[in-house]
């Protein structure tokens, strides 16, 4: 009787009805879950593409998202390692094929490369760990290559059973021969492994009840070799002459087929046997890998580890926890929130920058919650806002298992000296490591130094107007070379700006307009002693670099306003730019890097990004829009968001809404507002007290009338969150003097005053611990339909803006522009600059411009001294009487 021939096209029909089961099924158990699978390829051999595409075809069949990433036969090692670790690092990917042979013109390891898939992925079953799992019998803990798992499959379709009988394997490859050899094993067959070294080969043959033959030699295995009845399987794929082909060639096996099936009881044909059936099982293994990843996964739930410290009794200083806390690796941590380390730049073993990669990866996924917290008007020592921001963070993320990032600013250099010292934040809710907190960037001073000697050059060679010092500055400027004039895009904007519609040849006239700036000496904002211009701090233009850098929501973005920086004025009232200087590139270089968000971690592990410290007093004050979209993306739809607004709730969470929410489209769900007893005291008309110095004695003592007199200034400052209709919490940060009664008195209040509720916080003490009612009750506030507003329209006057502001925010009567400001404003419309937001610059010490005036002052006139146009950073800086010029040194 013939043989009956093993087909493995019909064989893998059940093997895919059964995958595209379990498929569905995951799909049902999680909507929007497919298994995900990347065939990697280097170079375009034709049979590498035939095997590809009927991968790709199968994948498709069964539900499978498949991949082709294909590398030019140019790629080199380093480039195919690269995209492999990429991929594993992908969660969305279940399996990777590195298919072979790599065919580069460079050098490639492709055991190096084999070994660089990682494990759990290896759906080819080739990495070291796999064969090994496999050698060793782990067969339910590993991946089986998908020959000799096809090779296995179609035995098991002839109803031969493999325990006992004698099996014999032709080959000693890793693909198949070696791991066909342990399948057999540890499937209880007495194996022989030969080759083409066998000296006894037709004698062994003769022996097998189930013969597996995979050495790559055409026809080698006759048909009288075999035994009768014998189960044959035919790895092999050999191209011999055929005249009677198109091609000249025809494909063969390993088997002489035409006498073997004369003796064979059941054989597979060439091709048409175990290919397929070798697709097959790659299917399988995909879908088997996605299973178990599917065991291990919740839906937008990071896998991250947190560290909940036992707090110690007495409480050691911020810096003595900070060095008894080992911080997790920042690579381990990244890879926890789901950042790939191509996108993560390492700053030692605590700190590392975040490229904007990220970002565009994760465009398309949805937003988290949006927390901002922010205060009171606060005693010199603070409120613990930065505490408490980081103990809500660790109390979402660590202790209810939310994905939760913080974003706070860089400790401004200010703050070095003062009471609050570097840390950010304190006690057992700070981010560690203590000493690392500090990553800023050292290129604002060359910055600064750029711009003097482009000002100066510009300026003192702009005051000659003899021909040939125009044409020699001309030519510095725009060089010839090989005969052609090099124009950057700045000077091409510029001589769009000034008409001229052409950059080479120019006339006289026309040189003379592009090189002389005509700079106002009185309008200059830097200081350049060399020519004796009315100065003023360079500070200004570093913190309005700064707010660039926050404000910023990509490399383009950032260049754009770093060009739009306004340096000076010229005679004729128009604005000189950066740009117009031609130093709005360099300056873009030069902040590259620093534009990335810096990746740390609290006391319990919970990720932070730590970015930009533009001045609350006069800029927005907050931590960047690049640093708050990445970490919205990151925590997925049902993660949190804690980021912060400088200042207090008057300054401060107005700026942030009606300039940083503004330009980042972003907008927030919850605001948080920190309150102590101690600085309600103050506001009630306790001594005020001095950083440095002990508290007064009222501080320690309940006084509750004191208190309740002073819960006026908390009651105002939630109606200033509540102007931008989002709810309210606030939160109650304890102090050890502090008594129940003052407290609760404190959160009753808050309630009257409208806050969506109120919540004692003991975070710096216990940590997340310390801020769980605070967390649950930001949960239950963040489900409320957002209706977020901005204070006032950009497009009415620069006048109304301010008042609105002022009377809305501060309480103030009206406000006062001095001639100065009254000058500048008209300047401002005229070019253009009126429809920009409001930075008002004024002390943080009291509602009023008067610092020592406490509580709710009223009828109070509020004095706009001058007003600065921050074009780059898209807002009118206008000072206050109650705003020191050393502010513009900071």
């Amino acid at each position: 009787p013939l043989p009956e021939i093993l087909c493995g096209s019909r064989g893998i029909l059940a093997v895919k009805e059964r995958l595209k089961k379990e498929v569905a099924a995951m799909k049902n158990q999680f909507p929007g879950f497919r298994p995900g699978l990347v065939v990697l390829q280097v170079g375009d051999r034709d049979d590498s593409n035939l095997y590809i595409s009927m991968k790709l075809k199968a994948a498709a069949e069964i539900g499978i998202n498949a991949n082709h990433i294909r590398l030019p036969e140019t790629a080199t090692e380093d480039e195919v390692l690269r995209r492999i670790v990429a991929v594993n690092e992908n969660p969305a990917v279940h399996g990777l094929i590195v298919q072979l042979p790599l065919d580069s013109i460079n050098p490639i390891n492709t055991e190096k490369v084999t070994n660089a898939v990682a494990p759990e992925k290896d759906v080819d079953g080739l990495t070291s760990i796999n064969a090994g799992k496999l050698s060793r019998g782990d067969l339910g803990d590993c991946f089986i290559p998908c020959t000799p798992n096809g090779c296995m499959e179609l035995i098991s379709q002839t109803g031969v059973s493999v325990m006992g009988k004698n099996a014999v394997v032709i080959g000693r490859s890793k693909i198949v021969g070696a791991p066909m050899h342990d399948l057999l094993l540890w499937n209880h067959a007495t194996v022989t492994t030969c080759h083409s070294k066998t000296l006894d080969l037709a004698e062994q043959v003769g022996r097998a009840d189930i013969l597996v033959v995979g050495a790559g030699r055409a026809e080698m295995v006759k048909g009288e070799w075999v035994k009768k009845g014998a189960v044959v399987i035919d790895c092999g794929i050999n191209h011999i002459p055929d005249s009677s082909k198109a091609s000249g060639k025809r494909v063969v096996g390993d088997v002489h087929y035409p006498s073997a099936i004369e003796r064979a009881g059941y054989i597979t044909p060439v091709p048409g046997g175990v290919g397929p059936m070798t697709v097959a099982m790659l299917m399988k293994n995909t879908v088997e890998s996605a299973k178990r990843f599917l065991q291990t996964y919740t839906p937008g739930k990071w896998n991250i580890e947190y560290t909940k410290k036992k707090p110690q009794e007495p409480q050691p200083s911020d810096a003595e926890i900070s060095c008894s806390c080992q911080s997790k690796p920042i690579g381990e941590l990244a890879r926890e929130v789901g950042l790939f380390s191509e996108e993560v730049e390492p700053y030692g073993r605590s700190r590392a920058k975040i490229r904007l990669d990220a970002l565009k990866r994760m465009e398309k996924q949805p937003d988290g919650k949006y927390v901002v917290v922010t205060g009171i008007t606060s005693t010199p020592l603070g409120e613990g806002k930065h505490t408490t921001a980081l103990g809500l963070a660790q109390a979402l993320g660590a202790h209810l298992n939310i994905n939760t990032f913080a974003c706070v600013q860089e400790p401004s250099p200010g703050s070095f000296f003062g009471a609050r010292g570097i840390a950010v934040g304190g006690g057992y809710s700070q981010i560690i490591p203590l000493e690392e907190v500090c990553l800023r960037t050292s290129c604002k001073g060359q910055i600064v130094l750029c711009v003097y000697t482009h000002v100066f050059v510009q300026f003192a060679f702009g005051m000659i107007s003899h021909v040939y010092i125009l044409q020699a500055l001309f030519d510095l400027l725009v060089p010839l070379r090989k005969g052609q004039r090099f124009v950057s895009p700045a000077q091409l904007n510029r001589l769009k700006k000034l008409g001229i519609e052409k950059s080479d040849p120019l006339t006289g006239t026309e040189i003379r307009r592009f090189v002389q700036l005509d700079i106002d000496p009185d309008t200059a904002t830097l200081f350049i002693s060399m020519v004796g211009c009315a100065v003023q701090d360079s500070g200004s233009l570093e913190n309005e670099i700064m707010a660039i850098l926050s404000l910023s929501s990509s490399e383009e973005e950032m260049q754009q306003r770093l060009a739009k920086i306004v340096v000076a004025t010229n005679k004729s009232g128009d604005p000189v730019t950066t740009e117009d200087l031609d130093v709005s590139g360099p300056l873009a270089m030069l902040l590259k890097d620093a534009l990335k968000p810096v990746l740390m971690q609290t006391v319990e592990g919970t990720p932070v990004f730590l970015h930009t410290s533009p001045l609350a007093d006069i800029a927005q004050g907050s931590p960047s829009v690049l640093a708050d979209k990445l970490a919205l993306k990151m925590v997925g739809s049902k993660g949190f968001v804690v980021t912060e607004s400088g200042h207090r709730a008057d300054i401060g969470l107005e700026k942030f809404f009606n300039i940083k929410c503004r330009y980042s489209g972003l907008r927030p769900d919850v605001v948080v507002i920190v309150a102590t007893v101690r600085t309600l005291k103050m506001h009630g008309g306790a001594p005020p007290v001095q950083a440095g110095l002990p508290l007064p004695k009222e501080y320690s003592h309940e006084n509750l009338k004191q208190l309740e007199r002073g819960c006026c200034h908390l009651k105002r400052q939630v109606e200033n969150a509540q102007a931008f209709d989002l709810p309210v919490i606030v939160a109650v940060n304890k102090f050890s003097c502090d008594t129940d009664t003052e407290l609760e008195l404190v959160c009753g209040q808050a309630r009257q005053a409208g806050a969506f509720d109120a919540v004692q916080c003991t975070n710096w003490s216990e940590g997340g611990a310390g801020a769980l009612a605070l967390a649950e009750a930001v949960q239950r506030a963040a489900k409320l339909p957002g209706q977020f507003r901005f204070l006032y329209d950009t497009q009415i006057p620069a006048a109304d803006k301010l008042r609105t502001v002022a009377q809305k925010m501060y309480g103030a009567k009206d406000i006062e522009l001095s001639p100065k400001s009254i000058e500048k404003l008209v300047l401002y419309t005229k070019q253009g600059f009126g429809n920009l937001p409001v930075c008002i610059a004024k002390t943080h010490l009291s509602l009023s411009i008067d610092p020592m005036l406490k509580g709710v002052p009223t009828n109070f006139m509020l004095p706009i001294t001058d007003i600065k146009a921050n074009v780059g950073a898209g807002f009118l800086c206008c000072l206050t009487e109650s705003v020191s010029f050393i502010l513009l040194y900071l």
